[in-house]
């Protein structure tokens, strides 16, 4: 079988991306990927607004997918891909559900514990280590959080001005 390339999957997860902006989502899409069926067996984005969920993080959603997929918990011989680098929640879940190994997009300065803020997904102190694999496609990645959030400012900022129906 022919392999993939985490480029290829990582086009995936950012059209996960586009499915959870499509929604007002924030922008950020996971795939999962099982090397011994060269399969994708999850899918994920971010659904937090539409299910008033703060767990709904796209890896979280993705880690779950697989996990029904594989009828069990440990996702050993997977690959979980994402557009932005981990939370401290879903570094956590990468770990739990020992995910080998991790490549993300883009850094997260805000909340990263992958690299950013933290070292979760390969803490020596912990039970499990990921292999880690950041940057790919970092620029399409960081594109779309940046144009999302722009957008969000901007609608924020033009709902925040009276008209001059207000002002009579």
């Amino acid at each position: 079988m022919e392999s993939i390339s985490d480029e290829m999957l990582m086009r995936v997860a950012i059209e996960e991306a586009r499915i959870a902006e499509s929604m007002d989502e924030v922008p950020i899409g996971c795939v999962i990927w099982h090397a011994p069926s060269n399969k994708i067996i999850g899918l994920g984005h971010n659904t937090r607004e539409r299910d008033n969920n703060p767990v709904g993080h796209a890896e979280i959603v993705a880690i779950q997918q697989a996990a029904t997929h594989l009828g069990g918990w440990r996702l050993l011989d997977c690959t979980l891909v994402v557009t932005l680098e981990p939370c401290p929640m879903c570094a956590g879940a990468i770990v739990n559900a020992r995910v080998p190994r991790l490549v993300y997009g883009c850094d997260d300065p805000k909340a990263g514990a992958v690299r950013t803020l933290y070292t979760v997904c390969d803490d020596a102190r912990l039970n499990h280590r990921a292999s880690i694999t950041s940057g790919v496609l970092r620029d399409e990645c960081a594109e779309l959080l940046k144009s999302f959030f722009q957008r969000r400012r901007s609608a924020d900022k033009s709902a925040s001005k009276p008209t001059t129906d207000t002002l009579t």
